[in-house]
């Protein structure tokens, strides 16, 4: 019961937001008592909190499936996003930026472990695809893994992209051609134009 109840709250925090969100939307949602919930969860805050910590151990789950396969470094940064937009329903509302105002301590805690899970994957793919001759040899890993992750939470900035201009889509989309043609080699340039030639028509 109590992960069914974590699934349908993540569901209504991520498309309504975390503080829009009542206790009692949620049990209605579930078909439950709200007393129900408050059996497995002492109040919203706690709700919250682990809400966001279930979603972040699903991502990461996805997100290691993804980089345990060793498929070329530029499809894997494909398919990583896919991951986060499949488990993050395209952020419709603005969640982040909630729980950033109404619940700062998880914001940064959580934060903080995304950044390290991020920082890992980002380096390794830079890692393997420099060996590959895809990427400039030059280029600092660990600098351009900060860069990637502040930049992806830049995204999520409604007072920069409003939702009615930008999809969170079309930003993961030209933010990923950004990223990595800041990083290709020609081979990598050549395979990246085949990759969104046939991928983003």
């Amino acid at each position: 019961m109590k992960d069914k109840i974590l699934h349908t709250a993540c569901d209504l925090f991520l498309n309504y937001g975390f503080k829009s969100v009542t206790m009692d939307e949620i049990a209605n949602a579930q078909g439950i008592s709200k007393k129900t919930i408050y059996q497995y969860f002492k109040n919203k805050t706690v709700l919250v909190e682990e809400s966001v910590f279930y979603l972040f151990q699903k991502i990461s789950a996805g997100i290691s499936n993804v980089c345990k396969q060793e498929k070329n470094p530029i499809d894997e940064i494909y398919e990583v996003k896919q991951v986060l937009m499949h488990n993050l329903k395209d952020e419709k509302s603005s969640p982040q930026y909630q729980l950033e105002k109404y619940y700062p301590e998880i914001y940064h805690n959580i934060k903080h472990k995304q950044m390290c899970v991020m920082s890992d994957c980002v380096q390794e793919n830079i890692s393997r695809g420099k060996k590959l001759g895809l990427f400039r040899t030059e280029i600092n890993s660990e600098f351009i893994s900060k860069i990637y992750f502040n930049s992806i939470m830049t995204l999520k900035n409604k007072s920069l992209f409003p939702l009615e201009n930008f999809s969170m889509k079309i930003l993961m989309n030209n933010f990923l051609e950004y990223h990595l043609r800041g990083i290709c080699t020609p081979k990598g340039l050549e395979y990246l134009n085949r990759y969104l030639q046939i991928n983003q028509k």
